[in-house]
């Protein structure tokens, strides 16, 4: 079981969520960083808790990486972030409507559950 930042048990506002909703490739999709910081994960957890359940994931349905353009052109977009664009090595994965569905799935733990309930 992936642990649980204790000091971020806040269930998120709807504003807060919407907020962190983009549209690519034509699909409204949140990023890991953000749905991490959400559950109360740290990003590369929650990709290990996805890769570990990656039958679920597969198909652009549910999740996809960005391309190095995407990630270029979202960040140029985003002023102000939660996210930590300095600290990424990776492109960011981006989870659709029902990658996010799917992932409520599989993270576990007390603020991950009442997150879920909460979307």
């Amino acid at each position: 079981m992936a642990k649980e930042k204790k000091s971020e048990l806040m269930i998120v506002s709807a504003e807060v969520v919407r907020s962190k909703i983009y549209v690519i490739r034509g699909q409204r999709v949140m990023l890991d960083a953000d749905l991490a910081q959400i559950y109360g994960y740290t990003t590369k957890t929650l990709n290990q808790q996805v890769k570990r359940n990656i039958e679920k994931f597969e198909g652009d349905e549910f999740m996809f990486q960005l391309t190095e353009d995407e990630w270029t052109n979202l960040k140029s977009q985003i002023v102000t972030s939660s996210l930590e664009w300095g600290g990424i090595r990776y492109r960011p994965y981006a989870f659709t409507e029902q990658g996010i569905y799917m992932l409520m799935t599989v993270l576990k733990g007390d603020l991950a559950v009442r997150q879920s309930r909460a979307l």
